[in-house]
């Protein structure tokens, strides 16, 4: 059979796939319109997994595109009002998301204040991210506390050139403990951690990004710093029946959200004094991996949909080509997916054509260029599904490669393909 041949065929399949007239089980729903059907078509893929999964990921293929948190908040409406969905996780600050929601939850502060204070990485400047606070609010309105919608950051305090101090972290990690338990239990007084932690430059300073030997991590104040975190993570623990029946649970998860956050960003701070070829790879890891316990607690809060990059929260190992490195590091989808097995699920997230970002119509022969020849703008695939399709009709894709011109793009993998539980895909994204 001819290469046109083939690409007919599967074009003919998809497009029966779409409409209500399904030629067979191998194709049934795996494509289904977003425009034509809308997001119910979220409640079909979720049945069609092993397991209800208690965290859904959904990926993106680039940031700061609006189309595609847009079209997150609508799954998201979706999922709370159809599917018992109680949470929400993005990839920004998870210290600076517990503003967010203190807004959503009880109403604490301005929906202005907690867009300029509570997200990382210029997310608050985000219309769609606007929005689903001011919905999420909305919807907490006189409900009562066990029905109300959460928000979670899920990513360190970390950005691509500096890493923060530990000092929020630790400080109200010790105040938590200092309040109800003995002082003498404590491995220091609120006076000795701050002399530790000292001036927060000397911590977030950019040049130690490039520079391993400007970095404060392995200096004997830090060294000391990171036993004093894990004797209080250690209380913590030892003391959890105490301290939620004398706080709350809500207390005691926030207080263990700033210890692991405390230990995560002492041990960055640690490998950003590293001088040694491992240097950038160890530090993509434990971002990833901090990303994946805070995923793994807020799963304890029920259904959670999670946004991120795709290369977050895929399955299949993240790979990065930085300058003469080759890097490839297990991202923290791949950890979470590890742990809870069929309850994490993962739908990524590609584009077709974005001209005002460089990305023209793609090619036929790659996975978003069949995909573009669909009738409509936006659609959920069936990641598995299509996988087996495009192996019955012989058809095998090749990676995209008309993504040079766009840096932040990060197309799909073919070979990939079935690892994922489904797909998002938008035709065209306008300017």
């Amino acid at each position: 059979m001819s290469r046109e041949s083939l690409h007919r065929k599967f074009n003919d399949t998809v497009e029966g796939m779409s409409s209500s007239k399904r030629t067979g089980p191998l194709v049934q729903d795996v494509a289904s319109s977003l425009d034509g059907e809308g997001v119910a078509a979220v409640t079909r893929l979720l049945r069609t997994l092993p397991a209800r999964p208690r965290l859904l990921g959904l990926g993106e293929p680039t940031h700061g595109e609006e189309a595609l948190p847009e079209l997150r908040n609508e799954i998201f409406r979706h999922l709370v009002e159809h599917e018992g969905y109680r949470s929400f996780a993005l990839e920004s600050d998870c210290l600076m998301g517990v503003a967010v929601d203190d807004y959503v939850t009880a109403g604490k502060g301005t929906l202005d204040e907690v867009m300029e204070r509570g997200f990382s990485h210029g997310f608050g400047a985000s219309p769609a991210n606007r929005e689903l606070v001011r919905w999420m609010r909305a919807h907490n309105e006189d409900r009562p506390a066990a029905e109300r919608l959460r928000f979670f950051g899920f990513d360190g305090p970390l950005e691509m050139t500096r890493a923060a101090d530990p000092r929020q972290a630790l400080t109200a990690l010790h105040g938590y403990l200092a309040a109800w338990l003995d002082a003498g239990l404590l491995p220091c007084a609120a006076d000795d951690l701050d002399r530790l932690i000292g001036a927060g430059e000397r911590w977030s300073n950019p040049a130690a990004a490039m520079d391993a030997s400007q970095s404060i991590g392995q200096s004997a104040e830090a060294r000391q710093l990171r036993l004093v975190a894990d004797d209080l993570v250690a209380l913590l623990d030892a003391y959890a029946p105490h301290l939620i029946a004398s706080t709350s649970r809500d207390d005691w998860w926030r207080a263990s959200l700033y210890g692991r956050t405390a230990t995560g960003l002492l041990r960055y701070h640690y490998w950003m004094a590293d001088d040694s070829p491992a240097r950038v790879w160890r530090l993509m890891s434990l971002r990833d991996g901090m990303m994946a316990g805070n995923l793994q607690t807020i799963a304890e809060y029920g259904p959670t949909l999670i946004y991120a990059h795709n290369r977050h929260l895929q399955r299949e190992k993240s790979t990065w080509q930085l300058a003469d490195m080759a890097l490839d590091w297990w991202s923290a989808g791949a950890i979470v997916s590890a742990r809870l097995g069929d309850q994490y699920a993962f739908v990524a997230s590609a584009l077709g054509a974005m001209p005002h970002q460089a990305l023209p119509v793609p090619h036929t022969d790659t996975v978003e260029g069949l995909l573009y020849t669909l009738p409509d703008n936006r659609y959920l695939i069936d990641a598995r599904r299509l996988a087996a399709a495009l192996a019955e009709t012989g058809t095998k894709p090749v990676p995209r490669t008309d993504i040079s011109a766009n840096y932040g793009y990060f197309a799909l993998d073919p070979a990939h393909l079935g690892d994922n539980d489904g797909i998002v895909f938008i035709k065209d994204v306008p300017s």
